[in-house]
């Protein structure tokens, strides 16, 4: 495994380390995190979510399967959606990395973290901050016109996402607890809000 150290923090605890290899050639790099810019100490072979977690205690983002295919990971670099266990954290310099804990200063990241407990769309909880990270994206993606498999048949090419389209983009987020038509109620609530507003502008 990588080996990483904490250079800063953001909440100002002391230099701490997580060597898990003999090669302790770490070399700093700088990632803007949530609006801050952080200098981290880590091995070029560190990922983004091991530099979130281990460095920057930065703990909202899981690790679900550390392959790129539960989505528990995600995290929005450039407002873009990302699985943070695939991304070396040396490739996430000078681009804005967003994880759940900066995620309300998104739009409809607040309206979205409300829908999630109002529709208790989750049970142990462990995948809902890449469910929301992945579905602030997901509503960005559509205000921009982009399609997805499901787009020409479901009629969201109309500006409309219906379950069928909700169901499709969000389909990288895996939830173990089976809590997806909660999920699926808690976005379908916001969803019709961020898509009106974008009619009317």
């Amino acid at each position: 495994m990588p080996s990483c150290a904490w250079v800063d923090h953001p909440n100002g605890r002391p230099a701490s380390s997580c060597h898990h290899s003999s090669d302790n050639s770490l070399e700093t790099i700088t990632l803007n995190v949530n609006g801050r810019d952080l200098d981290v100490q880590c091995d070029s072979r560190s990922t983004l979510l091991d530099a979130l977690r281990d460095n920057l205690a930065l703990t909202g983002s899981k690790k679900g399967c550390d392959r790129g295919q539960c989505g528990a990971c995600t995290v929005l670099i450039d407002e873009r959606r990302v699985v943070s266990c695939l991304i070396f954290a040396v490739a996430a310099q000078n681009r804005r990395i967003t994880t759940i804990e900066g995620i309300a200063d998104l739009e409809s990241g607040t309206d979205l973290q409300q829908a999630f407990v109002d529709h208790d769309g989750f049970q142990c909880g462990y995948c809902t901050p890449g469910q929301i990270c992945s579905a602030v994206g997901m509503l960005d993606e559509a205000k921009r016109g982009w399609p997805s498999a499901v787009t020409p048949t479901s009629g969201a090419d109309d500006g409309v996402l219906d379950d069928d389209e909700i169901r499709e983009r969000l389909s990288g987020n895996i939830c173990r607890c089976g809590a997806y038509v909660n999920i699926l109620a808690a976005v379908r609530s916001v969803a019709g809000d961020v898509l009106a507003e974008q009619d009317a502008s």
